[in-house]
């Protein structure tokens, strides 16, 4: 367990407006809104208009954090965009970020760990802040993965939705969030969550989908249910915390049988879960961030609450913090 000097001092999100409804899947591809709800959890997610991309996103989640904490961002020295769906190969989404908001003397980077996202970038966050690098940043996650879904294949179509959240990490040695982290990589089981870019090709072999999202939803499951409780199990020994000094559990919201499988592994309660996908699907890397949000807005989370956040997606990556809550 590491001293940390970094602080979450405000948090804000947005999704796009559109809801694509299982209802409305139905008339898409061959499927049925039970069949989704029996096996995701999944109600609707949100589609970002045609000229709606990340950085637009990633924008209003900032805007409706300053709005809600009259924060000034003019002395934000970092900020780091998490996400997998970037508008441009280059210029980076921060850099688009850091345009839009005016904010003059700041890095700005992108950092794709996919689902994992969100969790990678407030470790690294509270480690540049801890290491006195920097001293105020903005972390936020976004996506817009409706522009890489193929939407006449219903095991990817119905799962991803649109969404952002950002939060600001400043320096605090006297209340610091950060407990303890722990991360890991199962880069040989790539080949099971992917989408083609430069390459085709994988270890070798020919990739069957191009220029979308493929996913094999059986072994990311198997591997999820199996990799994440020992990871958290990780997490918890490094922090020297029970189970029952957790507060809420913020998983990253792929799959409600998945979120239930690791719960029932760790012994953490379902009731003392919080997740965005019933209503946002899975947003990658803004899943914890809106989870977050909705759980502070419906007033679950409370100041020193102590939350456990764990990531997991494509890589494969996993990443888990234990933070005090204490916006």
């Amino acid at each position: 367990m590491s001293i940390s000097k970094a602080r979450i001092t405000a948090i804000g999100s947005y999704v796009p407006e559109k809801r694509l409804t299982n209802h409305r899947l139905e008339e898409l591809v061959e499927t049925n809104d039970e069949w989704i709800v029996q096996r995701t959890g999944i109600k609707e997610r949100r589609i970002a208009a045609d000229n709606e991309f990340t950085s637009d996103i990633s924008i209003k989640a900032v805007e409706n954090l300053k709005e809600r904490y009259g924060k000034s961002l003019d002395d934000v020295d970092m900020i780091i965009v998490c996400t997998m769906t970037p508008d441009f190969k280059t210029p980076s989404v921060s850099a688009l970020v850091q345009a839009k908001l005016g904010i003059r003397n700041t890095g700005a980077i992108d950092l794709n760990a996919a689902c994992s996202g969100f969790a990678y970038g407030l470790h690294m966050a509270n480690g540049l802040i801890t290491a006195g690098l920097n001293k105020k940043i903005l972390v936020i996650g976004a996506e817009t993965f409706s522009k890489i879904l193929d939407y006449s294949d219903r095991s990817t179509c119905i799962l991803f939705g649109d969404g952002g959240g950002a939060v600001l990490v400043e320096f605090d040695e006297e209340k610091p969030s950060f407990i303890a982290s722990h991360m890991g990589t199962n880069g040989e089981l790539a080949n099971n969550l992917y989408c083609t870019d430069l390459s085709t090709q994988m270890f070798g072999n020919e990739l069957a989908v191009n220029g979308f999202v493929n996913q094999n939803g059986r072994e990311v499951y198997k591997w999820a249910v199996n990799t994440v409780p020992k990871g958290m199990n990780a997490l918890m020994e490094k922090a020297q915390f029970e189970t029952e000094q957790v507060d809420w559990f913020v998983p990253h919201s792929a799959n409600l049988r998945i979120i239930e499988s690791i719960c029932s592994r760790n012994g953490l309660p379902l009731e003392r879960t919080i997740y965005s996908l019933e209503y946002y699907g899975n947003t990658s890397a803004a899943s914890i961030p809106l989870s977050l949000d909705k759980g502070l807005q419906e007033g679950k989370i409370k100041p020193d609450d102590k939350l456990l956040l764990y990531g997991f997606g494509g890589g494969l990556t996993h990443a888990g913090m234990l933070i005090n809550w204490s916006i």
